[in-house]
């Protein structure tokens, strides 16, 4: 059967001139020509199958975050349309760049009762209404020649100054059409922002070098700096300002953890060295978060009325003053321009920094906190960390370290349970490096089953499910913050790693309750796919969870 000069196979040659490499979804009618597309475009591209059209989008987040270069993600109509709601939520909430392809049911039944039908006629559901809600750009192609400008200008709006994920609309017979002579694809860069205006940068120096003069300047760096490739000038700026590095919770890698400059994580499950800095600090440079509540918390209070030097597109969310500098150019030229337009300061003595706590004995029932603190040692360098939602992801992120020259990666936009299951998925096939997961056994029970996606696929994926029986944050909360005579979230016992072992066979499975067996689990990497490491831990464990302590202390 002739396939030449489809409207897919222009998608592939696109797809393919854009240097994407990986295609995640889920298959269905209206998407199977796509993928037989990429199949006839072969090497490099590559099309691959979820378990479930959210973790087709966390695929595409985690390939993204852990190596700088953004996925596609397709899906059906109907039911696997709607089921990627949420993780294009999290894309755009968290500025990730994606080319969202969604089959619908053919243009010609629109407005007739089709099988999923989301034409918005005839009373039904308007895909094109609730995806530009949710993209950064959304487009239906209603015949087969507007295909190569949509594309075009969805890929555009994909990798702009403030990307996400764009959303093209196409209809099953759209895509089959015959598209005879269609432009050759060219790559497309992404439009560059105009730097800051002069003027305000030097305003910004000036500030800067009259704060050092003053006393300490301090950096809290946010996702932004890995989204812009800007971890080197990050580094810079602090040699020449001498000055300590502070990470948003979602950007612990931005930074070298170990370097004596990095104070830890901001926000409500940060670290008190970053209050005390911030606190001591005649200026502070922000970088790359617009500090959202989980990044910033009380910071926002605590930076009222001090200079402050704001580098982003977006504003941040900061009482406006003349207290407030704001660069808006693109962040890694900024940065580097600031670092080129100081003196390098001396260097303050410093303190090394603290050693790695020593973690538990080795037959001491684990923790939470042990689970994470006997790992920490254990990772090579290079790996990549994956942590998920709840206690546990407050756990991982206050205690866990990235390891040199690794990534951590974590989805606050919307904060989605079970985000980490697809999202290592994405992350080990985009970088091939060892792949840690920390998660909660209530995110594995909402998506844990991409562990068999990782096994078809080979991938080096270590799961570390810290298994309370619970939904334990919000029995945490329950106990917390209301009568504590009640709880809907403590559930009847699993054995995960045990029903993994005989639901895939293969995949290396461990239950583990001790340091010491934790330890054993851990040793040597994959071979040649995954291993589920079953934690028993106590669902009354407290997180690192700053408003958690602070009820607690009123209680007494």
């Amino acid at each position: 059967m002739g396939h030449s000069a489809r409207v897919v196979d222009h998608i592939a040659a696109f797809l393919t001139a854009q240097r994407l490499r990986h295609v995640f979804g889920v298959g269905g009618a209206n998407i199977e020509d796509l993928y037989d597309a990429v199949h006839r475009a072969g090497p490099p591209l590559r099309a691959l199958v979820a378990k479930h059209e959210f973790s087709a989008a966390a695929m595409a987040d985690g390939h993204f975050r852990a190596s700088g270069r953004p996925a596609v993600v397709v899906a059906t109509s109907g039911a696997g349309a709607m089921n990627l709601v949420p993780g294009i939520a999290e894309l755009r909430a968290s500025c990730v760049p994606a080319l969202v392809l969604i089959g619908q049911p053919p243009a010609a039944l629109d407005g007739r009762g089709s099988f999923q039908e989301t034409s918005g006629e005839a009373g039904s559901i308007d895909a094109l209404r609730l995806f530009t809600e949710l993209g950064v750009a959304c487009a239906r192609a209603e015949k087969p020649g507007d295909v190569p400008e949509l594309l075009r200008n969805a890929w555009e709006a994909a990798i702009s100054e403030t990307p996400g994920p764009a959303v093209l609309l196409l209809p099953k017979d759209v895509q089959q059409a015959p598209l005879p002579s269609p432009p050759a694809p060219r790559p497309l860069a992404p439009r560059s922002h105009p730097p800051a205006p002069a003027a305000a940068r030097e305003a910004a120096l000036d500030v800067l070098r009259r704060a050092r003069a003053a006393g300490p300047v301090a950096i809290v760096a946010g996702r932004g700096v890995a989204r812009a490739d800007a971890r080197v000038e990050l580094a810079e700026l602090a040699e020449v300002l001498d000055a300590d590095v502070a990470a948003a919770p979602d950007a612990r890698d931005v930074h070298a953890n170990a370097h004596p400059r990095f104070l830890g994580v901001t926000g409500p499950i940060g670290h008190p060295a970053v209050r005390d800095a911030l606190d001591a600090a005649s200026a502070v440079v922000v970088a790359g978060t617009r500090l959202p509540l989980f990044a910033g918390g009380d910071l926002r209070q605590r930076l009222s009325g001090r200079p402050v030097v704001f580098l982003g597109t977006e504003p941040p969310f900061l009482d406006e003053g003349p207290h407030l500098h704001h660069l808006p150019g693109p962040l890694r030229g900024e940065l580097a321009a600031l670092a080129s337009g100081l003196t390098p300061a001396a260097p303050r003595l410093r303190p090394p920094g603290d050693a790695a706590p020593p973690g538990p004995e080795p037959h001491e029932e684990l923790t939470m906190r042990g689970a994470v603190e006997t790992l920490a040692p254990l990772l090579p360098d290079g790996a990549t960390v994956v942590v998920d939602a709840g206690n546990c992801g407050a756990t991982a992120i206050h205690h866990l370290p990235t390891p040199p020259g690794g990534r951590f990666v974590v989805a606050q936009g919307m904060g989605g349970m079970g985000h980490s299951f697809g999202a290592a998925v994405g992350a080990a096939l985009a970088t091939g490096a060892p792949t840690y997961v920390v998660a909660g056994d209530g995110s594995f029970l909402m998506h844990g089953l991409e562990v068999h996606t990782a096994a078809e696929l080979g991938l080096p994926v270590t799961y570390l499910v810290l298994n309370n029986n619970a939904h334990a944050m919000c029995h945490t909360r329950e106990q917390v913050y209301f009568a504590a005579d009640y709880s809907y979230n403590l559930f009847r016992s699993s054995r995960i790693a045990d029903g993994l072992a005989a639901l895939l066979p293969g995949v290396t499975a461990h239950q583990v309750g001790t340091a010491a067996e934790l330890r054993a689990a851990l040793a040597g990497p994959p071979a040649t796919g995954p291993r589920v490491i079953d934690i028993a831990v106590d669902h009354r464990e407290t997180p690192p969870f700053e408003p958690f302590r602070h009820a607690a202390t009123a209680a007494r």
